[in-house]
């Protein structure tokens, strides 16, 4: 039985278009690495690629990825809305099929050894694969940003899990991990007052002493005159995207401004959207048994080879 794991590497470039698809191309050609989505936004200044396959020639597209990258992105210029350290920003394997948490956290492990011995880039390890139990929270590892680590950097506690205490001077650093599948998940709000975003992100989140399992962030979209509730929910089975979406609304309604729309960013499994669809349209006894596709699917992997 083969093994399958996602990853969805950051890259912190999202204007350039030549830049982009010379970071894609390595996903394009690796036999036996799906890419299955990716997209760029220039507020935020971000690409974020979403990739299915074997670990294998996932870690060989990774690293192909990852020099270009490294060549043609200088943080020392980049400029925008999303918190990052690295031109390659952050590393999360996925366990799909046939392999566990563990055997992630393990794949995220060698696979940052090797990714600084070739890169030169040192490299954090979060979530399930830290080696520290402070590093396992993404937003600890990248307070400051790549401007406040290049200084932090030699405080022993902020050192490098891979390398020396010191970042690449364009590059930054990169933070490698294993983690359950996250639903990105941003709320778009028709006022320009970025404020209302943080005041809104910050009572959502469990860190606020929002919702569990989720993580959000307030920006500014400046080029549509809008603000954005950036989410992440890491766990979309204990925290359902319509009580995300609810308790955003809510808090929007006292500050008087309206939901413009939302989007999910990236892939996402299915049943993250269609227990919400269930919930709107108050369906009783709804069984994810009854979407065609989803049994279809579940009757031809029963299927001999």
């Amino acid at each position: 039985m083969s093994r399958m794991i996602e990853c969805v590497p950051n890259f912190s470039e999202g204007r350039r278009r030549d830049v982009i698809e010379a970071i894609v191309e390595p996903f394009r050609r690796r036999r036996g690495c799906a890419l299955l989505d990716y997209r760029a936004d220039a507020d935020h200044n971000r690409l974020v690629v979403s990739l299915a396959g074997a670990p294998e020639p996932i870690e060989e597209a990774l690293l192909e990825a990852a020099k270009t990258a490294i060549a043609l992105i200088d943080l020392n210029r980049h400029r925008g809305a999303h918190p990052r350290i690295g031109a390659v920003d952050v590393i999360p394997f996925v366990p799909l099929r046939h392999i566990s948490m563990e055997d992630c956290a393990a794949l995220a492990r060698s696979f940052g050894e090797r990714y600084f011995e070739e890169t030169g880039v040192p490299v954090y390890f979060y979530e399930e694969a830290a080696v520290r139990p402070e590093r396992r929270r993404l937003e600890t590892v990248r307070q400051g940003q790549f401007e406040g680590l290049k200084e932090a950097v030699s405080d022993p506690e902020r050192h490098p899990d891979i390398g020396p205490p010191r970042l690449h001077p364009t590059a930054g650093a990169t933070v490698i991990g294993a983690r359950k599948i996250l639903v990105a998940f941003n709320v778009n709000l028709g006022t320009t007052d970025g404020r209302i975003a943080k005041e809104i992100a910050k009572a959502v989140r469990a860190s606020g002493g929002g919702l569990c399992h989720v993580k959000g962030i307030g920006l500014a979209l400046e080029d549509r005159g809008l603000v954005q509730v950036s989410l992440n929910v890491t766990d979309y089975e204990k925290n359902a995207l319509y009580r995300v979406m609810e308790l955003v609304r809510m808090e929007a309604r006292r500050w008087g401004v309206p939901v413009v729309e939302t989007e999910i960013y990236g892939m996402v499994p299915a049943a993250a959207l269609l227990e919400s669809a269930a919930y709107y349209l108050q369906l009783a006894d709804f069984s994810l048994d009854q979407v065609i596709e989803l049994k279809l699917l579940e009757k031809l992997e029963g299927e001999p080879e």
